[in-house]
This record gives structure tokens, C-alpha cells and sequence, in this order.
């Protein structure tokens, strides 16, 4: 037996240090809810989940852009909707402006809510959503996925000679009125198809967020797997490190106390 260097207390010493980092580690996992507090507890998996959150990130975004876009449709169906009353109210004025026993009078009376309406039709080709104009025709590219990749949202534009011509029409004339209800006949049917395609990018951009949405969802649980903690099995581990790091230093007490049997040898 040797009194200078005691072996049994600095292996007991270096399993409890070792016991002890492994108690704090479960700990700061339990704590934090993360399976990685630092890089050193896996860092390949970090890595991996830092990509990951990167593109759940992205993919958010694209989401709130095509919202943003469906919102944009919707915005622009809800003024055709008034457009479409205001012209088949328009078309109904230039029949009726067509009656033989109407006086010039008359037409004349009916030509001013006729340029009413008109008017109207060519205040709403003014209007824009977010300082972007709603019918200026132009084909915006939204962004649909979270590598940049865009859909075309097919514009419409209430500025083409379809609707202008219609809107700046007189019918005070018998003449006037039939040219009137051709060109408002036209500008119904233009209508229609702009619509038509309105509610084609609706449907289409619907598809891309369920799908963004989807993914998003995926992501995030393949992130979980990768760094959120198990508590139950944490929970269990931490009180096996605790009852270690318990017997560690019962047993480090007990490895001190060694050497004082050498002196019973000398007295």
C-alpha cells in the first residue's frame, strides 16, 4: 500500500468528472429541448438541421408570397364583379336607348347614366393593390417555391380598346345606341375570359400553397427528429447519470479514506 499517489481515488475522481459532464449534458438538453446544445454533440446533424430550418425559412416566405398573390387575385375579381353589373347595365341602356318612341330627350337621359357607368368601368382600370396596378395587364411572376422558382399570374387589363370603346360610346342616337350595344357585348365577353383566367390563377396558386404548406410541415418534422429531445428517454438517462454522479462521489469518499489505513501500520 502507498500513501503519495492514491489510484483508486483518481480513477474514482475521473469517472465522476466524466459522470458529472455527462449529468449537465442531459440536463442542458432537458432544459433547452434540444438534442444539440453544441456543436460538439452532433455535428453533422447540425449541420443538416441548419439547412433544413434555412429552407422551412424560405419556404415560409414563398408561402406569404403566394397568399399575398391569391389575395391580389381576389382583390381584382372583386372590382370585375361591379364592372360586369356596370356593363350589363350599360348593355341594357343601349337596347333601350333603341326604342322608337323614345325622344331624343330621353336618350339623352339615358346617355348620362350610360357615361356614369362608364366612367366608373375606366376609374376601376386605375386601381392598384399595395401601389401595384390591377389591370394594367402585365403577367406578375410569384414566387411559388423556396429555390426562387416563380408561376405566371395572368394579368388583366381594363385599358385595351375591348373596354374603352364601350365605355366612351353615345347613344343619344338610334345609330349610336346599336354600335353601343355591340361594343359593350364585346367588352362582356373580354370580361368573361379575364375573369376566366383570374379565377385559373386562383386555382393554380391555391395548389402551390396547400403544397408549400405540405412541405413546410415535412421539413419541420425531419428538423424534430434531428434536434428536438425525447424526454421521456432524456428523463431516464439524466437520473442514471445523477444516481452515477451520487455513487461516483460516495465511492471518491470512500477512495480518500484508503490511506489512512497505512497509518494504523505505524502506530
Amino acid at each position: 500500500m502507498v500513501i503519495n499517489t492514491n489510484i483508486s481515488a483518481l480513477n474514482a475522481a475521473s469517472q465522476l468528472q466524466q459522470n458529472s459532464m455527462n449529468l449537465s449534458a442531459s440536463l442542458a438538453r432537458l432544459s433547452s429541448g434540444s438534442k444539440i446544445v453544441s456543436p460538439a454533440d452532433d455535428s453533422a446533424g447540425l449541420g443538416v438541421s441548419m439547412k433544413l430550418g434555412a429552407q422551412i425559412a424560405r419556404t415560409g416566405a414563398a408561402q406569404n408570397n403566394v397568399g399575398n398573390a391569391i389575395s391580389f387575385n381576389q382583390t381584382q375579381d372583386g372590382y370585375l364583379q361591379q364592372v360586369n353589373t356596370a356593363l350589363t347595365r350599360m348593355s341594357e341602356l343601349s337596347v333601350s336607348a333603341q326604342d322608337v318612341t323614345k325622344t331624343t330627350s330621353d336618350r339623352a337621359l339615358y346617355q348620362q347614366e350610360y357615361s356614369t357607368l362608364g366612367s366608373y368601368v375606366n376609374d376601376v382600370a386605375t386601381k392598384s393593390f399595395n401601389g401595384v396596378s390591377l389591370f394594367n395587364g402585365n403577367t406578375l411572376k410569384v414566387t411559388s417555391d423556396s429555390e426562387g422558382a416563380t408561376f405566371s399570374n395572368l394579368g388583366v387589363d381594363l385599358g385595351t380598346t375591348t373596354y374603352t370603346t364601350a365605355t366612351s360610346d353615345n347613344i343619344t342616337s338610334l345609330s349610336g345606341a346599336g354600335k353601343a350595344l355591340k361594343d359593350t357585348e364585346a367588352a362582356i365577353t373580354q370580361l368573361a375570359s379575364d375573369r376566366a383566367n383570374i379565377g385559373s390563377n386562383e386555382e393554380t396558386l391555391g395548389y402551390y400553397n396547400a403544397q408549400l404548406s405540405s412541405l413546410s410541415n415535412n421539413l419541420s418534422a425531419a428538423k424534430s427528429q434531428i434536434t428536438d429531445v425525447d424526454v421521456a428517454t432524456e428523463s431516464t438517462q439524466y437520473a442514471k447519470e445523477n444516481i452515477l454522479v451520487q455513487s461516483g462521489t460516495a465511492m471518491l469518499a470512500q477512495a480518500n479514506s484508503l490511506p489512512q489505513s497505512v497509518l494504523r501500520l505505524l502506530s
